[in-house]
């Protein structure tokens, strides 16, 4: 295969906005109460809004996880793990984003439009028992575009699982957070050098647009050629056209 059959068809994106819930990154929500570090997934909004708004504008399909529980308790952790760390105590002291409350729904800035996706998750995962693989193979998705929170725990965990059943990943690394900043570090560098990219959204917007570039035959053959072996060296990227 030559590089001058590359398509910008090979690529169909999709936007996963991972938990960006009141009760995560409100100042009334849960965790607030819970005094947790929520400042920085606050700092994110701005630019996880622009993000989204970008998407609409290049009709790239946006999928929403909200992180739901029971007011009766039944699907908390204590329920079936009997190995938990302390950092997920936080969960058990007050009902965390109960199904049909304030506090389990998507912040009002970037509230999901009827032409989104809501997946309701119990677990870290957006794939585990949602329909979310379902839709993404409705819409012809191999590309997902990851953002919100947190970076090293659902974000992070939903990204590996849509590598390991086959999707391509890319991290967007100024529109995720994380309460800890050695772990947020420690999964960007992860996904960089195991699952896939992690740019930030200016870069994000260039590759999108030059994808749509190529598509339009704007681009010629050298160009293809050129630009090919710079995007490969930027991200260490193996050039699968040569396998």
């Amino acid at each position: 295969m030559s590089r001058d059959s590359i398509d910008a068809t090979d690529f169909k994106f999709g936007l996963v906005v991972i938990d960006m819930q009141n009760g995560f990154v409100s100042k009334d929500g849960s965790y607030s109460h819970l005094g947790m570090n929520i400042q920085e997934y606050q700092k994110i909004i701005p630019k996880v809004k622009e993000l989204i708004e970008f998407c609409r504008t290049k009709n790239i399909p946006i999928f929403y996880t909200e992180a739901v529980r029971e007011a009766s308790g039944i699907d908390l952790l204590t329920r079936f793990h009997r190995l938990l760390p302390l950092a997920r105590e936080e969960r058990l002291k007050v009902p965390i984003t109960v199904r049909g409350t304030w506090d389990a729904q998507t912040i009002d800035e970037i509230k999901p439009t009827e032409n989104d996706l809501v997946v309701i998750k119990r677990r870290d995962g957006a794939f585990q028992d949602t329909e979310l693989r379902v839709w993404l193979q409705s819409e012809g998705i191999n590309t997902l575009i990851f953002c919100g929170v947190d970076t090293s725990i659902c974000v992070e965990t939903s990204l590996r699982e849509a590598f390991n059943i086959g999707y391509d990943v890319i991290l967007v690394s100024d529109s995720t957070a994380s309460g800890n900043q050695k772990h947020y570090e420690t999964t960007l560098e992860r996904v960089r050098d195991y699952y896939g990219l992690v740019l930030d959204t200016t870069r994000l917007y260039k590759l999108v647009n030059a994808l749509g570039d190529l598509k339009s035959g704007k681009m010629a053959s050298n160009e293809i050629n050129e630009r090919y072996e710079k995007f490969l060296k930027e991200f260490r990227l193996i050039d699968i056209l040569k396998q």
